[in-house]
């Protein structure tokens, strides 16, 4: 699919998601499909129907910085979604050279294993937008245990999401973790159209997981900053955690991601167990040492 195809369907998808009462609009007659109409957001942005329908027809190139502006409000994108817009735009610009392909990352430099490993009682992991976790601590790697017990490396939040059965179990919350997990790489694919290997994941998922393509197909972007989520571990039990996410400056494209749990509670005892079970799991003499 072109740059021009997934501006046109990223813009049809959000005036679809828009009732005229939403925009201070009144609703006349029978409408025939979900959303706003394309005269309706022609009005809102200040433009002709004609010259709407040409940019939703995916047609960016050259847009003034004031109508783009006029398009954001008419659509009421957020902020990610604003982003991801001003990316497709780009991508879609033939005068720009594509960005020469970077070496894929297998690992962080060592300041930042240093810090990951300094971290011994929180869970810590550095990911980049492909969501392949390239780097963690102890701790994150009990955390993400199942995400780390798979033949392809380096293990993928969105391959184990959608194609280990195990997800559904370490994932309590699973619908928002998928929905999560498809919308950042949506607006990965946004940031970088040229990156092959994340073309071939999408591709990948898409052709294995029904699911994938189902929320792929909506065209949601989503950008993770700092929240929390529910996981469940076989060693510990349920447990929740908040997290934080930090770019690398130095390192384009990489996250420093750290999980915490509220002191006292239930899932800050849960931690203190799991660095436990680490340090334990650490220890054990591997097979050879044994034999």
């Amino acid at each position: 699919m072109s740059t021009r195809d997934d501006i046109q369907e990223f813009l049809t998808s959000r005036r679809a998601r828009l009732t005229p009462e939403q925009v201070g609009l009144q609703s006349y007659g029978r409408r025939r499909v979900p959303g706003l109409r394309r005269e309706e957001v022609a009005m809102l942005a200040q433009v002709s129907v004609e010259y709407y329908s040409r940019l939703e027809r995916g047609n960016l190139s050259g847009v003034s910085e004031s109508i783009l502006e006029s398009l954001v409000h008419a659509l009421r994108l957020d902020d990610v979604e604003e982003r991801h817009l001003r990316d497709l735009i780009r991508g879609s610009d033939n005068s720009t050279r594509p960005r020469r392909q970077r070496t894929p990352q297998r690992r962080v430099r060592p300041t930042v294993q240093r810090m990951l490993d300094a971290m011994t009682d929180l869970p810590a992991v550095v990911q980049n937008g492909r969501l392949d976790i390239i780097a963690a601590n102890r701790m994150g790697r009990a955390l993400y245990a199942a995400q780390f017990d798979t033949a392809i490396l380096p293990p993928n939040q969105a391959r184990f999401v959608f194609l280990d059965p195990r997800a559904r179990d370490f994932a309590p919350d699973w619908d928002r973790a998928a929905n999560e997990c498809v919308a950042m790489l949506r607006a990965a694919a946004g940031r970088d159209p040229h990156d092959r290997q994340l073309s071939d994941l999408i591709g990948e998922l898409s052709t294995r997981s029904d699911e994938f393509r189902m929320r792929w197909a909506a065209h949601n972007v989503h950008q993770h900053k700092t929240g929390s989520k529910r996981v469940r571990l076989p060693a510990v039990g349920e447990l929740e955690l908040d997290f934080e996410v930090m770019e690398l400056m130095a390192d384009p494209g990489l996250t420093f991601i750290t999980f915490s749990a509220e002191p006292g509670s239930p899932s800050h005892d849960a931690l203190q167990l799991l660095s436990a079970w680490a340090a334990t799991e650490a220890n054990a003499p591997a097979a050879t040492d044994i034999l």
